[in-house]
């Protein structure tokens, strides 16, 4: 595959697993990939500490990247984090800080980075989303809906922003082994939702036993280089499958399916 040359990403959340897998992806194509996290990691180059949900931080690291290399060609939206627990049990503060973190961190760097595109009439923007964006999943809640709140975003933006030469898409990867599974904040287990426990412990074992990050890093490097791209991407041949099911079938069946899977 020919390398892209003078090149500038962004990737959110670069620290570890995908987003990590996603930069040296993209490096390996010929990017210079800055890395806008809360932690740095060892010999990290190009990181920018960054809180995504942090606005005002947002905008000036941007205006950082700009500063020194003038543009920005791509812009990767992968920061993010779980929660589980049963929706009448989870804390408001953390319903919200789901939301705040996986989706409104992706508005607040796209919102950033588009002036800087529109300009230049040119640029890339790949949403980490997810599965479960299509497969609301029962005591994932709120992930859930973060993710589908990505793949109304993307498609939204995709259309407003053709105009200026600019292009969307998102990607939707199933069970992914990485750091995430142990991370993830879970609200305690009560009497009257006594099948939440058993519910997460599938899904954990899901993701223990799930694809490697860097299936998903290789895929947006194709992205990042491809010059048309579709709106949705769905990572993982099963998964795929499944997504693809799913339109031949009722809202009602599908959610069955998955009420089987997860709730026992």
């Amino acid at each position: 595959m020919k390398k892209a040359e003078n090149v500038v990403a962004i990737v959110t959340g670069a620290s570890s697993g995908i987003g990590k897998c996603e930069k040296a992806r993209l490096e390996e194509a010929g990017y210079k990939v800055y890395n806008f996290s809360r932690h740095n990691v060892e010999n990290g180059t190009n990181f920018i500490e960054v809180d995504v949900t942090n606005r005002e931080a947002v905008f000036e690291a941007v205006k950082k990247v700009i500063e020194q290399e003038g543009k920005i060609d791509l812009l990767v939206n992968n920061a993010g984090f779980g929660i589980a627990g049963a929706i009448e049990t989870t804390p408001e503060y953390l319903a919200k800080k789901q939301l705040e973190v996986n989706f409104w961190g992706a508005v607040n760097c796209t919102q950033a980075v588009l002036p800087y595109m529109r300009e230049r009439k040119s640029g890339r923007i790949i949403n980490t989303s997810s599965v479960a964006s299509v497969f609301s999943i029962p005591f994932q809640t709120f992930y859930s809906c973060s993710k589908a709140a990505i793949n109304s975003f993307t498609l939204a933006l995709i259309n407003e922003v053709k105009a200026f030469g600019i292009t969307a898409c998102a990607v939707m990867p199933g069970d992914i082994k990485t750091g995430f599974t142990e991370n993830r904040i879970k609200t305690e287990e009560t009497k009257a939702y006594s099948n939440q426990d058993k519910s997460i412990k599938v899904m954990e074992k899901d993701e223990i036993n799930g694809m490697s990050p860097d299936v998903v890093a290789r895929l947006v490097k194709k992205l990042a280089l491809k010059k048309n791209v579709s709106p949705l991407y769905t990572v993982g041949g099963k998964y795929k499958f499944l997504v693809f099911l799913s339109r031949f079938f009722t809202h009602k069946f599908c959610n069955k399916i998955v009420g089987g899977m997860y709730v026992k």
